[in-house]
Parts: structure tokens; sequence; C-alpha cells
């Protein structure tokens, strides 16, 4: 880890940059991905299977029995947690929906807006060396409440080409359509162009390395939405003399175990905080057993030392992280001025890993400093919104001169006459 005291504000720029692999490496992959999966489309997937990940799949699509398998192989006791889980997800998401609002302009004139559900989603779960059936619940739980009629799940299979039976579990709870062994770029191709087996999509979701997030900006130049640019995990923590260092490791360490790729960013005011969370952190990571990926991930991570609350959210709002912990005091003092977060935990015992499982709030976030200008999952992302206006005769007669001058002003007189030949 490279500990910072007191960087001057010159230097911020440089420090919140994340560590990227060579764009021109991961674009040409992309490109032949994409255009090996257009073409021989499931053999491609099979053959993409044995390459990538070792698995030996005849068939990528899961069949029902497997799914009944995977149900039965699954604890009670984990199986009851997946559903609180999904009723606190349920009961937060459910809550956005909203009424129609008929709205009158003028009088005569009424605008209204409907939502319509995103007719066919695909949402992808990252399996490798940690199967995120968290992030079934958070995507087709929305997908469901929004009314989408067909959910599509890719996600890879491991070297005997199964899938872990949580996401399984996870995906039948909560009405996946159908689900299929493929990972990894050529399932985000899958979905863009639909192979003898899986459907093509209108809009992708979920999380990924980045070759999974180039995959999913490549999908957009074939008409395809995707959710947002949601890459690996990060968390910045932001902590002042009463915060609880070991809380702040554990935080830090919860994200640094996602992989080697993963940012972590802990600033406090407070010497003695930094001090004794840097040895929590060398002593907790030690009791990990993924330890390996999080010190990988340690390497590339920053501790800072700074003077006043106030710029460490200035650092924040500049590094615009996934997930930002204010591990302070008087912490809705200081509410207004997170301006880029993806999702806030506020105090010493709202830990990250709460929004990443249970609490309701929607863990799918924009990463890479993209929340700048997304926002994270939420149901209105499952759902197009198309307006209405209906005009009586009286309501053209109030309007209409108005739209008459605009549309002379504008040189378009074909849009004046509709208006005219109504008023004559």
């Amino acid at each position: 880890m490279k500990i910072y005291r007191y960087p001057t504000k010159d230097t911020w720029k440089n420090l919140v940059k994340r560590p990227v692999l060579e764009q021109k490496e991961i674009s040409g992959l992309i490109t032949e991905i994409f255009a090996e999966v257009e073409k021989n489309g499931d053999k491609a997937l099979i053959e993409f299977n044995k390459k990538f990940d070792k698995a030996e799949t005849s068939v990528l699509k899961v069949s029902e029995i497997e799914i009944k398998e995977a149900e039965n192989q699954i604890q009670d006791e984990l199986k009851q947690a997946i559903q609180q889980a999904k009723e606190n997800i349920s009961t937060f998401h459910a809550s956005q929906k909203q009424e129609i609002q008929k709205i009158e302009t003028t009088k005569g004139v009424v605008c209204w807006r409907e939502n319509r559900a995103v007719e066919r989603v695909g949402i992808y779960i990252p399996g490798g060396t940690a199967p995120l059936f968290s992030t079934v619940l958070m995507l087709a739980v929305p997908a469901n409440l929004a009314g989408c009629k067909e959910i599509v799940l890719c996600t890879p299979p491991d070297k005997d080409g199964h899938i872990n039976p949580a996401i399984l579990y996870a995906a039948k709870l909560c009405g996946v359509s159908e689900i299929f062994k493929t990972g990894g770029a050529q399932a985000v191709a899958a979905m863009t162009f639909g192979t003898e087996s899986i459907p093509a999509v209108n809009k992708i979701f979920g999380p990924g390395n980045q070759f999974v997030v180039a995959a999913k900006e490549y999908a957009q130049r074939y008409g395809v939405a995707i959710d947002m640019p949601a890459g690996p995990s990060e968390v910045l923590v932001i902590a002042d003399e009463q915060a609880v260092p070991e809380f702040c490791a554990a935080d830090l360490l919860s994200q640094a175990e996602h992989g080697s790729d993963s940012q972590v960013v802990f600033i406090t005011t407070d010497l003695k905080v930094l001090e004794e969370t840097v040895e929590a952190v060398e002593q907790q990571i030690k009791e990990l057993p993924r330890n390996e990926f999080a010190g990988q991930a340690l390497e590339n991570s920053s501790f800072f030392l700074i003077n006043t609350l106030e710029e460490a959210l200035k650092f924040s709002n500049l590094y615009a992280p996934e997930h930002l912990i204010l591990a302070i005091n008087d912490f809705e003092k200081y509410i207004p001025m997170i301006e880029n977060a993806g999702s806030v935990f506020l105090g010493n015992y709202s830990c990250e890993s709460a929004g990443d499982y249970a609490s309701g709030t929607n863990h799918t976030l924009p990463t890479n400093a993209y929340a700048k200008n997304y926002s994270g999952v939420s149901l209105d992302s499952f759902v197009k919104k198309i307006t209405f206006q209906q005009l009586s005769k009286e309501g053209l007669q109030n309007l209409g001169k108005t739209i008459e001058l605009m549309a002379e002003a504008e040189g378009l007189f074909a849009h004046k006459n509709a208006v005219s030949i109504r008023l004559k």
C-alpha cells in the first residue's frame, strides 16, 4: 500500500487515477471474440469455455434437472439468508415505482409519462474465483418488478462444466427465464447477437473485469443498451478520530478480496487512526482465505492523511468511488457535500457488505470514476419512459399561435401547416 501525508491539491489528479490495462490490447481481443461469436454462435462459446475457463461444455443451457439438483445442494440456512435479502431488495426497489401524473401545461393540453419494461434483458453474473449469486438478486429482482418479459442469465462454468448451485437457486427464486454456461466478453457477445441457444437481448446488465466492461461498451455499437460501465470493485473510506480502525480495515479488505484489480482508498484526518488502520489491515489479511487477491489489490491502493473532512470530501468527489464509507462523527452534516459516489454508507456500523448483500440497495454500481455521470442500477434501469400528450380543440387554439411562430422561425412550414390546417 502507498501512504501519503497531506498531499497537495495539485497532486490529486494523478492520485485518483486507476491502473488500467493497455486499451489497444483489450479492444483487439474484444473485436476478435465478437466476430467469432457472431460467425460461429454456440460452437464459438463452447470453444471459449474450454480456452478461458478450462471447462468442457457440450450444452450451454442449464437444464431444469440441474436447477433442481442445485436447490438440494444448498443448506436451508443459506436459502433463508438469500430469501431475506430478496425481500429487502424487493421492498426497496418496489418503493421506486411511480404513479402516472397527468399535467395540464396549458388549458386543453395534457401531458404525461408512462413506463414500459425493457422486454428482454440479459444479466451477466461473474463466476470464477467468487461466484456472485448476490448479483442475481440485485438484477433479477428489479427486472421482475419492472415487468421484463424475459430475463436471460449468463455466467461462466467451472472446469467440470457446472454452475455454482447458489447462482442457480437465486436465479430460480427471482424468476430468471433461462440460464447459460458462458462467461467473459463472449457471453456479452452472445447476448448481443444471439446464438442457436442464447437469445439476443435489448439491454445487458452486470459487473465484470475490464474485458467484460469493454465488451459491454462494444455491444452498444450493435444497438444493445447497457446499465453502465461497471468494472472492478472499489471503496473509499473517510475516517475521523472516532472511527474504529478494525472496522475500517475490514471494509477495505472486503473490497480488496474481490480481485487483484480492486481499488481501496483510505482517508483520515487523524494520524493515530491511520497508523492503527494500517496495522489492522496487516493483521486481518493474514486470516483471509483470499489474502493473495487482497494483497495484490493493496499494492495498488492508497492511504491518505488529510487536514480536514472538507478536504477529504473534495478528494472523494474527484475520485468518485463506487462505495463511499463515512466513518465519521456527525456524518449527516457532510451528506450535502457528497457529489460523486455510487452508494454511501454512514457511520461505524454501516459496513459496505450490508449493501453488497441484504440491506436492500443495489450493489451494481458505477466504478472507475463513472459515478460522476452514472447512477447505480435501480427499477428505472429496467424501464423505458414514454411521453404522451393529448390536445383538445380548445388546447390547440390556446397553443397553436406559439407553435406556428416557432415553426416559421425555424423555416419548417410543414410543421406550421399541421397546426394552421386544424385552426382553420
